[in-house]
């Protein structure tokens, strides 16, 4: 983890991002990138071309605006030390975060989300969504204002599939830097009364192979399997979530949805995912 990328569209939750981003960096030596992105609006031609449409003045102002609020976040929550970029880039929201993913070799995105619901949900859920969906990164989506020093406690649900070298890898880093203890969860969906006896065995034998430290291990029964992530985060009293995503795309993603998306949208807590190669 040395390069943090924070996309920034100034809300309370972008600024909450920033704030933990900060306090991440200063832990690991990690170096800061600030990026806001202005959405250009469209207009068509003729024949029906797509076109930019921009009034030179207002894309001036906004961008001024932009170059203030940065320098206010940085008066405001930056520690001395810290290597820290700002950029503006002009744009579609998420091809802009995911382009510059690629260009700096970004190792962390740090970003606020809302959390979305109902029909807007279905119909083009959320920019933090669609970010963790495409990242070729880890990716943290915050909601509320934390410390690092309360993320002592990590959710991490797994079922113990094969292929996931490099999710662990992340998953160990990221304890690493927080200090954190971590807290291995299988979710049971099924209606049988099962004996967890073997699924635990089989749990700490996985834990044991990639090496983890400092972990617990549990089988929570629920309906489904985002439903129980979060009922078992709160059992836990834990303070972030992390787990890795298959990254369903087309139709695929609109009938079975991923876990870590659903996640992402209804808990309170910061959530880190990791999109599993394949």
């Amino acid at each position: 983890m040395n390069k943090i990328l924070i996309p920034c569209d100034f809300s309370e939750q972008a600024i909450h991002a920033f704030r933990l981003a900060v306090d991440m960096a200063h832990v690991s030596g990690a170096e800061l990138h600030l990026l806001h992105v202005i959405e250009l609006p469209i207009m068509h031609d003729d024949v029906l071309t797509p076109m930019p449409s921009f009034d030179e003045t207002l894309l001036r102002e906004l961008s001024e605006r932009a170059e203030e609020k940065f320098a206010a976040l940085k008066r405001d929550f930056a520690k001395e030390h810290l290597f820290l970029t700002s950029k503006i880039e002009y744009g579609p929201v998420v091809p802009s975060i995911l382009d510059y993913l690629e260009s700096y070799k970004i190792t962390l995105i740090v970003m606020g989300t809302k959390g979305v619901s109902g029909l807007e949900e279905v119909l083009i859920g959320s920019t933090a969504e669609k970010v963790v969906r495409n990242a070729s990164c880890p990716v943290i989506a915050v909601k509320r204002q934390v410390s690092i020093t309360e993320l002592q406690h990590i959710v991490f649900p797994n079922s113990m599939e094969e292929g996931q070298e490099d999710l662990l890898m992340h998953v160990k880093e990221l304890q690493h830097i927080l200090k954190a203890k971590l807290h291995m969860v299988w979710i049971d969906t099924s209606t049988k009364a099962d004996d967890h006896t073997v699924v635990k065995r089989q749990m700490d034998e996985f834990a044991k192979r990639f090496m983890l430290k400092d972990y617990t291990i549990d089988v929570f029964k629920a309906n489904n399997k985002e439903t129980g992530i979060i009922k078992f985060t709160h059992w836990m009293n834990a303070n972030m979530i992390a787990m890795g995503t298959h990254a369903r795309k087309g139709l695929s993603h609109l009938l079975k949805g991923s876990v870590a998306e659903g996640v992402v949208n209804h808990v309170d807590c910061p959530i880190w995912t990791y999109v599993i190669k394949r």
